[in-house]
């Protein structure tokens, strides 16, 4: 047997060997990337993990192995649109949690979805599906009354450099409401499936998952804090050994990288939470991407939550972030950030629920308020990490307050999409995130090293504070105290409205 041709790409000897597993796999499902011999689909090769800590190059793995799958002539799903005609192509989909571990796999070059997005599959009026199948390679030029060559002309260049075809017939001019007429829940099983974040999944995604690919590949890292509902184990805790893959050395450019440094001394059993703060502060002295932070950057929090354990230090920093910013009791302001919370709606709105799920509402989406729609109960959001992320939705926005069992509800509709303020957010439901600058809260995970929690073996403050500083791509604020700094202007705006794509409006009505 030939030896799996490497990427061009440095790898490490335990690259190297997780890559040429997942070849054999892929051999075995009937793609082989040693000759770019694609066969139809044999039967199932069945579920493998790839599992490694942070930095120790699993992105960098996902992304060579889709490259060479799309080289060898694999079709992408990307969960926007899937050509009636593919056969018995292979195909390859790469899937995310969220919307924002989604969008950090595309920001690398890889057009990865979220896993609700595969799960529903969108129905195209037949007269718009025709542009579809043109840009996939799968017919003829057609003619569309009211589209001009002009119009078709932007749609092939949207998509030859976005491969979003939704984009691609916004750019054409056309709405979300013109082209999709539903979304229904996926009949056909697909192909290959790679889930990156995968310690997010609970047993009923997996479960899902598991149905639809019938090749499985899981990325995911061990040192993060399980789902709530899981009692520590992640799904790839019950893959057998030859099934399971793991990176132990540590990359990411990496050697200087103080925020991994920090991450990686938690493994060490007799680490106390004293010694670690010591080395925080160390660190700081040496390096300005950790700081040593004295007060909560209010500026920062529009975008970057704040990090905490516990639900009543969160509800605490986000009145603060409120107060501050002079927001009125009875509304929101413009550039406030949003967490969505699920859909409120009956099952006769069914179709309703799928659209804003598929426009990226879904639990745990984060999202920035930018004003009231046009219909009374509606607001007009910025979905972040979302392909497009501008939607009018029909918004039940719930502010909790200190000591107070029901929230206060500034803003709502009879029923739509839910919303808690996003200013700070735990650190369990920031996992699969990932922000430029983030800010931990460390008298939260001092309380948590405090009453001796273990999860899984481990300290539970060591899994809050792996997961709340490796959220952090470039710089560490670890604050140690109470109190919030004063906002040097107003919230910021301005800067989403112009990324939107202007012409594509999904107006998601309850009515």
């Amino acid at each position: 047997m030939t030896e799996t041709p490497k990427p061009l790409v440095q790898f490490s000897d335990d690259q190297a060997a997780a890559y040429d597993a997942v070849t054999d796999m892929l051999r075995q499902a009937g793609v082989d990337l040693d000759d770019g011999l694609l066969q139809p689909p044999r039967g199932e090769a069945g579920v493998m993990a790839l599992v490694g800590k942070a930095g120790s190059g699993k992105t960098l793995l996902l992304a060579q192995l889709y490259k060479a799958l799309a080289d060898a002539g694999v079709d992408i799903v990307s969960g926007d649109y899937e050509s009636r005609k593919k056969g018995e192509r292979r195909t390859l989909a790469v899937l995310a949690p969220t919307n924002k571990a989604a969008s950090v796999l595309r920001l690398r070059g890889v057009p990865a979805t979220t896993i609700h997005r595969i799960l529903y599959t969108p129905v195209y009026d037949p007269e718009y599906e025709r542009i579809a199948e043109w840009l996939a390679g799968n017919g003829d030029k057609p003619e569309i009354e009211g589209l001009s060559e002009e119009a078709l002309n932007r749609a092939v260049a949207f998509y030859e450099k976005n491969k979003s075809m939704p984009g691609a017939l916004a750019a054409a001019g056309l709405r979300g409401s013109d082209f999709i007429t539903g979304w229904k829940r996926r009949e056909e099983p697909l192909d290959i499936g790679f889930v990156d974040e995968s310690s997010m999944l609970d047993d009923r995604q997996f479960d899902d998952l598991k149905e639809i690919f019938p090749t499985l590949l899981l990325f995911g890292d061990p040192a993060q804090l399980a789902p709530v509902n899981q009692s520590g184990a992640m799904v790839f805790d019950a893959l057998p050994d030859d099934r399971k893959l793991e990176l132990k050395r540590v990359h990411r450019q990496d050697a200087d990288n103080p925020i991994l440094d920090l991450a990686h001394a938690l493994a060490d059993p007799q680490l106390e939470f004293h010694d670690f703060e010591q080395m925080i502060e160390d660190s700081a002295r040496r390096d300005d991407r950790v700081v040593w932070g004295q007060r909560v950057e209010v500026d920062l929090m529009a975008r970057s939550p704040v990090l905490v354990w516990r639900n009543a230090t969160r509800i605490r920093l986000i009145n603060a972030f409120r107060k501050v910013y002079g927001a009125p009791e009875d509304a929101l302001m413009e550039g406030e950030p949003l967490i969505c919370d699920g859909i409120e709606l009956p099952l006769k709105h069914r179709k309703k629920r799928l659209d804003l799920e598929a426009r990226g509402l879904i639990k745990g989406a984060q999202v920035i308020y930018l004003g009231p729609g046009r219909k009374p109960g509606f607001s007009r959001l910025h979905v972040m990490g979302a392909e497009d992320p501008q939607v009018s939705a029909a918004s039940i926005v719930k502010i909790e307050m200190p000591d107070e069992e029901e929230p206060f509800i500034p803003y709502a509709a009879r029923m739509g999409a839910t919303f808690l303020h996003g200013a700070a957010v735990t650190i369990h439901k920031a996992q699969g995130s990932q922000w430029g600058t983030v800010q931990v809260f460390a008298p939260d995970l001092y309380a948590a090293a405090r009453m001796g929690r273990v999860e899984a073996g481990q300290p539970l403050w060591k899994r809050l504070a792996y997961v709340a500083i490796t959220r952090a791509e470039g710089r560490l604020i670890w604050v140690v105290r109470n109190r919030l700094s004063k906002p040097t202007s107003s919230l910021p705006v301005d800067d989403l409205r112009a990324a939107a794509t202007p012409t594509l409006k999904l107006e998601a009505e309850t009515e």
